[in-house]
This record gives C-alpha cells, structure tokens and sequence, in this order.
C-alpha cells in the first residue's frame, strides 16, 4: 500500500502566526517539496487572498508547467459562483480544494443555510469548475465536529456528492479536536459507506495528537494524508511531515514516494524562511534527537548498539551525537575522543571527565570541538598548544557613534593589530579580525548562526552563554563561549574558531 503526500506548508502553514513567505521563497519551498522531497502534491496558496499570493501562484504554475507537474499544485478555492475558480484559471493553476461544510453547525450558523441548499450550492461550483476544466479536490471543513455532533447531515452530504466528478474527498480535523481512537472510528465508517472514493485525513495539532490521528487514519485505511514542514500551521499547528514519514515508514510499513534523507536540509530551509525555530527536541529534526546525553547510553551504544532504534540519524541525513556534561561519563567523552582520533591514558581521561563534569554543572555546553582545548587545559599545555592568542583589545560603545574595535592577534608567533568600526562591539572585533586575515590573504570563517543564551533568574551578573555556528571550506561546526559579559562570551568563542581553523588548515598543508 502506497500513501499519498500532500504537503500544505504554503497554505495552511502560511496561516501560522508571523509567518509570509515571500515570492522567491514560496517558488524555492515548491522546487524542493516536489524535486528533493518527491511529495506527491503541494498546497501552496488560498485563493484571492491578494495581489501579491496571484502573483506568486502565477510564477509558481509557469515552474510547473515548464517541469510536467501542474497537476500536483493545489489551490485552496470556496464556494463563491466560481469567482475563486476564475481565480485559480487566471493564476494557470488546474487544481482545486474547494471548501465545503462538513459540519451541521457550520452551515446553519455561519452559512444560515439549509444542508439542501449549501449541497446545491457545493454542486454548482463543481459545474462551474468542470466547465473551466478544473479538477476539484472537496475539503469537508469542521468534518471532526460533524462525525461528532451531526453524522446525519456528514452522511447527507456524501450522498449528495458521492457521484459529482470530485477526484479526492478531503476529512480535516479543522480545530484538532479528534483523538485516535475516534478519528480511526470515523475513517473507516467512510471508508465502508463509501468504499470507491479516495479519502484524505487533515490533521490540527490541537491536542498534540496530529501524528497518531494521522497513523490512525492510515490504519483505517486513509489513502492520502496532509502535513507541513516543521509543523507549521494555525494554533497549534498542523502534523510535521517529518514525524508523519517517519511514522508511515516505521510503524505501519506504508511506503511513500518521500526522500528520507532529504528531510532534514528542507526543514531546515524552511525553517530560515519562516523565522519559527525548529525546537531542538523535535523528533527527527530537533539539534538534540539524535544526541546521547547519559553516559550509560553511550556505553550501551559501544556494546552492539543497545540505545538504538530503528530512527538512525544517517536515514535523515544526520549522525549520532553524544552530549559533553555532567552526565556524560566516561563513555560519552569516549564516543567523542574517538571521533576526533584523539587517545588518551586512565588518568587524562578521569581528569578530563571531572573538568566536563564541572562545566556541566555550571551549565556550560561543551561541544566536540571544544574538547581538545579542556584536554590542553586539563593537561596545562593550553598556552602551549594554542597557535591563535588574543594580546589584547578594545571595544568602544559611543551614544550616537558606531562601535569601535581594535585586536591585537598572535598568529603563530606573529603580531598583527587592526581596528574596524561595526554595528555593534562583537561585529566590530570580527570586522577587525576580518582585515588581519584578509591581509594575510587568508579565508575567515562565515557566521551562520548566533545564539545567547541567559540562565534565568534576573541577575544581572548571571553567566551569557554564546553559542556560534560556523562554516569554513565545506564545515560546518559550532565554538561556544561562557562570561558574565556577552560580548566576551562571543569573543572566547571565536578565538576557540580560529584555533580550530588553524589546526586544520596546518593539518592539510
């Protein structure tokens, strides 16, 4: 059995709070749901929302057109006398979801119509689009509440339309109000009356429940589901994609036509576009899910990978991690040394884990990269070892006036100094380390992400923690910094970058 994608990102994740794509963005997130992903079909705007959304359905379908896949952009379309689906032809779309009541209450108190006449109404927009050569898909909106509250009018409904030429009915759970149990009842109660159409499940994660509404509904037998990117959507948001292949995948042995290993770089992009943080426990795809933090579980990891499940990180693009802190034991440090091929004797390795264990304690995030510096450290051969020292510097902060920064670097040996205005003091110091480097002819690192983070509490001599992510010649990698003063912080994380640059740059010459 094969499960249908339909990936709504674009439409109902565009409803999530402070969240528009722009034009580029919307074209960018197709290309990839459809060519990278391979989801089988992609929602990607309401129609007459604005000038702006036609617009950019308008470069969306010409994309499509160009690649043979309009058949797999869907347009959300209401009940207007084919205003929408006048729309949507003019947009060069050919698809529509037109949207209906699937509740009783829906159409008495928001329509103030009787079910005859908004099944009346739902027929003729069907005529219209037929008569424009649109393909109707029908969302039954508020479906839950009517299989709870009103299954007569649900079943009326159905009756009326099960013969009009609708390729897909379409069952939202629209206030995420269902549980398993019901939304896997409900399914198969429409699956049975109505045994040849084709059935999709939309689900709200009101309750936290839009994944195992979802697995329920593919169980029932569902034959398309609808997630977003990262969860994105109104409230609470609609199912993440990611946690949906991975539960089609690996608990009901459904296969999609979806990359696996392609999921973790679009979430990512998305989650850049959207401005909405991927939370770092987030199955799949949070920075955290594929970390061991226990010692024991590393331990068990190295004894026929006790700690494993069938989630491995390298399906999705990543690897195993294990986290350096106050639980992280000996075996933890272990994972990391050997991933650095660095060896070291019984009492380094209990001095190092003690120094771990205190950072831990202060709620220092120790990285991998981190550890040869602790070792230096540890051992007392840091200043030794250390082939990039800061000698000195000087931050300025002027009301009305821009940052001033003067460093003062050993390199190797050699003294450089620079001084760099900036828009604010820590853009200033890597403006000024920019110039150092640039004279020596030599690449400086690109700052991809920055993040401060304050323990809480309210003081104002609490620890900043400064965590930046780099890239540096196909690299990714992160140096973190700890200080009462954030701009310190940030300081001592880039210092611990540029020795690592150093080193690896002296290792490849």
């Amino acid at each position: 059995m094969k499960v249908e994608i339909l990936d709504t990102t674009l439409r109902d994740g565009e409803q999530t709070s402070g969240v528009s794509f722009a034009v580029q963005e919307k074209l960018s997130i197709v290309r990839l749901l459809l060519e990278e992903l391979k989801v089988d079909r992609v929602e990607v705007a309401s129609a007459r929302v604005s000038t702006g959304e036609f617009e950019a359905v308008k470069r969306i379908a010409a994309w499509a057109s160009l690649h043979d896949v309009l058949e797999r952009i869907e347009i959300l379309s209401f009940i207007d006398k084919g205003v929408s689906l006048k729309w949507v032809k003019d947009a060069g779309c050919s698809v529509a979801n037109l949207l209906c009541k699937g509740s009783l209450k829906h159409v008495t108190e928001q329509l103030r119509k009787t079910p005859e006449q908004h099944l009346q109404d739902v027929k003729d927009e069907i005529a219209f689009a037929q008569a424009m050569g649109i393909t109707i898909n029908l969302y039954l909106e508020d479906w839950s509440n009517g299989m709870l509250s009103s299954p007569d009018y649900v079943q009326f409904l159905m009756d009326g339309l099960k013969d009009q030429p609708v390729k897909r009915f379409m069952l939202p759970d629209t206030l995420g109000v269902l549980n398993p149990d019901q939304t896997g009842t409900f399914c198969s109660t429409m699956i049975q009356r109505y045994p040849g159409l084709h059935f999709d499940f939309h689900a709200h994660n009101d309750y936290d429940l839009a994944v195992a509404n979802t697995y329920a509904a593919v169980r029932a037998g569902i034959m398309g589901v609808h997630a977003t990117v990262n969860g994105l959507g109104e409230r609470a948001g609609n199912a993440p994609l990611t946690s949906v292949i991975a539960v089609l995948h690996d608990q009901l042995k459904i296969k999609t036509s979806v990359r696996e290993e392609k999921l973790t770089s679009v979430s990512k992009i998305v989650e850049s576009y959207s401005g909405i943080r991927i939370p770092a426990n987030k199955p799949v795809i949070g920075d955290n899910v594929f970390t061991q933090c226990a010692g024991i579980h590393a331990d068990g990891d190295a004894k026929n990978n006790l700690y494993f499940n069938d989630l491995l990180p390298e399906r999705f693009g990543r690897t195993r991690e294990y986290a350096l802190g106050k639980t992280s034991g000996k075996a933890s440090i272990q994972k990391n040394l050997d991933a650095l091929g660095i060896e070291l004797d019984e009492e380094s390795m209990r001095l190092v884990t003690d120094r771990i264990i205190q950072l831990g304690d202060k709620k220092e995030l120790v990285t991998q990269e981190d550890l040869p510096y602790i070792i230096s450290d540890v051992l007392k051969h840091a200043n030794g070892n250390q082939s990039v020292r800061i000698l000195n510097y000087s931050l300025s902060l002027v009301q009305n006036l821009k940052p001033v920064a003067t460093v003062m670097l050993d390199i190797n040996g050699e003294i450089f100094q620079e001084t760099s205005p900036g828009d604010g003091q820590y853009d200033a110091f890597v403006k000024s380390l920019h110039k150092i480097y640039e004279s020596q002819n030599r690449i400086f690192p690109m700052l991809t992400n920055y993040e401060v983070t304050i323990p809480p509490g309210g003081r104002t001599d609490a620890f900043v923690q400064t965590v930046i992510c780099w890239s540096y010649k196909d690299k990714n990698f992160k140096t973190s910094g700890l200080d009462a003063d954030q701009a310190e912080a940030a300081i001592k994380a880039t210092i611990k970058m540029l020795n690592i640059i150093e080193d690896w740059d002296k290792n490849t010459d």
